[in-house]
């Protein structure tokens, strides 16, 4: 009997603290994520509400510490229609033939991409409007970069920063696709070259700019032979506002594009080998087989690459810092260094203002990035 009472009151006493364990089992997940949400919120996002308080005040120093004034979006006016719009935005010059035709192009593009999602089955109010408002801000931007580019105007570090990014991305993209398509072909030598065309990733950002500092230099450079014997002594390559950005561009593109050589590579050598075997059986050209199999198959790939280069492009400041200091003026000066510049002038807010600006134009077109090519990756895929 007394053993019946003693497991009688067992079965009880676990009865109550069943549910006291099924609510720590149900908090055991917050709990164990808590640490890492910490982590994120005092190493990200304080430090991103705080910038966005800073870019919309006027810091200065005094004796007894530092004097925070807010003064509203008056950082983000002086970029957009004040005294540094010419510094951020540029200077544009009057049309011409080549302006006018890549307008056009670029709006009917804009307009027959609304138009054929308007006419889709999946359309919907909200998709319309979202699309709208980034065909706008995106034919804001066509307009900003061929008045200052495809004329004689001045581009802006907004604009350069979009040169930079769109040439950078586009070559880096081409000459690693035909690397990694060269190396895995069956050529001698091929691993051996694997491991060269890795080389300038493993040098840091500033060394890469001394470099190609040295290399163009005419009079005391490595290449000084060359340039004597070409008669090119005493000839700087800098000087010139096109030609400081070509050399800028020459040299992210010479660093990173081992970076998408390497994806790529990856993603072909595991490629289904028979897929591509049946189509040569089937008579298939080489041209046939990369457009029809292989590019389809690496487009994931693909566009996750081209998207963090893409981020990582907007935040260049190593090459045009160290190699062409942002000039002749401010003709080769990144967004980033821009705000770099403004910060050592103790103009933090301003500084702030920039890097949000920064901030902004990478998340829109990021996010425009994703939504154009994620249906086409899904389709082909």
């Amino acid at each position: 009997m007394s053993g019946y009472v003693s497991t009688r009151g067992f079965r009880l006493a676990a009865s109550r603290w069943r549910p006291l364990g099924a609510r720590l089992d149900r908090g055991a997940g917050p709990i164990f994520i808590l640490p890492a949400v910490i982590v994120i919120l005092a190493f990200s996002i304080f430090p991103l509400l705080a910038s966005l308080y800073v870019s919309l005040s006027r810091l200065s120093f005094s004796e007894g510490g530092i004097d925070l004034k807010f003064v509203g979006l008056d950082n983000y006016a002086k970029l957009l229609v004040g005294i540094d719009h010419v510094h951020f935005l540029g200077l544009g010059g009057p049309v011409t033939p080549l302006s006018v035709l890549v307008l056009v192009a670029g709006y009917g593009l804009l307009a027959f991409a609304l138009y054929r999602y308007a006419r889709s089955d999946g359309r919907t109010l909200v998709g319309f409007a979202t699309r709208l408002l980034a065909a706008m801000v995106g034919g804001g931007l066509l307009f900003l970069v061929v008045s200052t580019v495809l004329t004689s105007g001045r581009p802006g570090t907004l604009v350069v920063t979009i040169v930079y990014v769109a040439v950078d991305v586009s070559v880096q993209y081409l000459l690693a696709l035909g690397l990694a398509l060269l190396v895995v072909q069956h050529l001698p030598g091929r691993r051996f070259f694997r491991v060269v065309f890795l080389l300038p990733m493993m040098i840091t950002p500033v060394g890469v700019s001394y470099l190609f500092r040295m290399l163009p230099d005419t009079d005391k450079g490595p290449l000084y032979p060359l340039w004597a014997h070409f008669g090119l002594v005493d000839v700087s390559w800098v000087t010139n506002a096109w030609g400081a950005r070509l050399a800028v561009m020459i040299g992210d593109i010479w660093q990173w594009t081992p970076f998408i050589f390497i994806v790529l590579l990856a993603a072909i050598e595991t490629l289904p080998h028979e897929l591509v075997e049946a189509a040569v059986v089937d008579g298939a050209s080489r041209l046939q087989v990369f457009w029809r199999i292989t590019f389809p198959l690496i487009l994931p790939a693909t566009s996750t690459v081209v998207l963090i280069r893409l981020i990582e492009g907007f935040k260049i400041v190593d090459l045009p810092n160290v190699l062409t200091n942002g000039g002749p003026g401010t003709a080769s000066e990144s967004l980033t260094l821009h705000a770099y510049t403004i910060w050592r002038a103790l103009d933090i807010g301003g500084s702030a203002a920039v890097a949000y600006m920064l901030l902004i134009v990478v998340t829109f077109i990021g996010v425009t990035y994703v939504n154009l090519f994620r249906r086409r990756v899904t389709a082909m895929t």
